[in-house]
């Protein structure tokens, strides 16, 4: 399982998803916003902002609020403007970590950063240090409850996806990213629901974590680091025993 798969996994066990509510529309305006800005307001003519909208409808984002994200995107409303950047370094054990940030405050977000970093055992790199362990992929996630195994391997395979894999409580369909809009809307027009359709970071290895202390500090960095405000997107490489990742959760 990825590093990022098993991030997902463990916020679910840990009911972060529900804890995350008050700032997941924040995320989602600042997508919007950066996709309207950068490729235009018009969803037919702009595959990034048709993905962000969809994954805001997706968490029940009213249409005011998708509408106004994109207005202040493309300059019809005033706005903040926020910088896309990215930030690389090492977690504990000697995982690789990469950020994708959106903010108003490069200084502000680097000190805030690093510091996690260093407060959980890992240290902040520069640019290139561990992006190469990673590859760019489209990603769409379903519920397992929400289809047919077969019948939707077959919609991602013909759509273009070039993986499909079950994992645990969900079907993970992989794709270049440029088909990544091509193949949500070819399950989305079978009705079927998504979890998630995203471009992702899938790393190449996983590091596996074994000592309690490295697996407890990892998991924390992870939290941290998904808490603040400029982070859109955390990726990693590391694993974690089942076992003890139960032991972690629970404790």
């Amino acid at each position: 399982m990825s590093g990022h798969s098993k991030w997902s996994t463990i916020k679910r066990k840990k009911g972060k998803a529900d804890q995350e509510r008050g700032r997941i529309f924040t995320r989602h305006t600042k997508e919007i916003a950066l996709a309207a800005r950068e490729g235009g307001g018009e969803p037919d003519m702009n595959p990034r902002l048709r993905t962000a909208i969809a994954n805001a409808k997706a968490v029940n984002m009213p249409a005011d609020n998708i509408k106004r994200a994109i207005l202040k995107g493309t300059g019809q409303l005033p706005g903040v403007t926020y910088e896309s950047m990215t930030y690389e370094g090492y977690g504990p054990g000697g995982t690789a970590v990469f950020l994708e940030v959106l903010t108003d405050n490069k200084n502000r977000i680097v000190s805030e950063v690093r510091h996690l970093f260093s407060k959980y055992g890992g240290n902040l790199g520069e640019n290139g240090s561990v992006a190469w362990m990673f590859d760019k992929r489209g990603q769409i996630e379903v519920d397992a409850d929400q289809a047919d195994e077969e019948t939707l391997m077959e919609i991602a395979l013909e759509a273009g996806a070039e993986d499909f894999q079950r994992d645990g409580d969900s079907f993970v369909i992989t794709t270049d990213p440029s088909s990544l809009d091509d193949v949500r809307q070819a399950v989305e027009g079978k009705g079927i629901e998504m979890a998630s359709a995203e471009v992702t970071m899938v790393p190449q290895n996983t590091v596996k974590l074994d000592k309690e202390g490295d697996a407890s500090s990892m998991l924390k960095l992870m939290d941290a680091l998904e808490d603040n405000d400029d982070v859109q997107k955390v990726y990693a490489n590391f694993d974690i025993d089942e076992k003890l990742l139960e032991q972690l959760v629970e404790s």
